[in-house]
């Protein structure tokens, strides 16, 4: 008798076991595809940015042709933050830090850009260039809020993947700690324009 309540002890831990490693890896794959679904809102919020881009820059060259050295930064930029692009899984610190370079170096380029529209009245009076500008403000505010998005949920994916006893099934399915999104270097200090 002994022997049998030993034998059905044993296979309820087990059974229990079984049940929390499924919940468990269930959770952690749930979790997970909220990461990636939090960098791919990131990274739409980007694209965004970079279809207005263009025609941003093409109504102020109707009015500020000799702001080529400006215009011509803000093209560049784009095209480099257009190139540097990262896949969820290949989402390492070092890679994020080089997207949001390239994507901080639009942000420089279209303060200077923007700063320019003082120095021509006629051009901040267009209908197009306030929509433009407008639609620029707001998808500013999309990128911030979509990246403060990722960071909470990059955080207690995190948070779940390193507790314990979640962290040996994480270890053993192979999920990975995920980077954040941090202030570029220098952030802290208002941009300098210069004309």
């Amino acid at each position: 008798m002994k022997k049998t309540w030993t034998i059905i002890t044993v296979i309820a831990v087990i059974v229990i076991l079984v049940i929390y490693s499924i919940s468990s890896y269930n959770s952690l794959v749930s979790q997970d595809e909220s990461v990636s679904t939090a960098w791919s809102n990131v990274e739409n919020q980007y694209q965004r940015r970079a279809d207005l881009i263009p025609n941003l820059v093409n109504t102020v060259k109707g009015y500020a042709a000799h702001e080529k050295e400006t215009l011509d930064a803000v093209v560049s930029a784009r095209s480099k933050a257009t190139q540097a692009t990262i896949s969820i899984e290949d989402l390492t610190p070092e890679k994020l830090q080089a997207y949001q370079k390239a994507q901080g170096e639009i942000g420089a380029a279209l303060g200077r850009l923007l700063a320019i529209t003082e120095n021509y009245p006629d051009l901040k009076a267009n209908e197009n260039f306030q929509a433009l500008q407008a639609q620029l403000e707001g998808t500013e505010n999309r990128i911030s809020v979509e990246r403060r998005k990722f960071n909470e949920i990059a955080k207690s994916y995190n948070t779940t993947i390193r507790r314990f006893p979640k962290n040996i099934i994480a270890g053993l399915f192979g999920f990975e700690k995920r980077p954040y999104f941090e202030a570029a270097e220098g952030s802290e200090k208002a941009p300098e324009v210069k004309f």
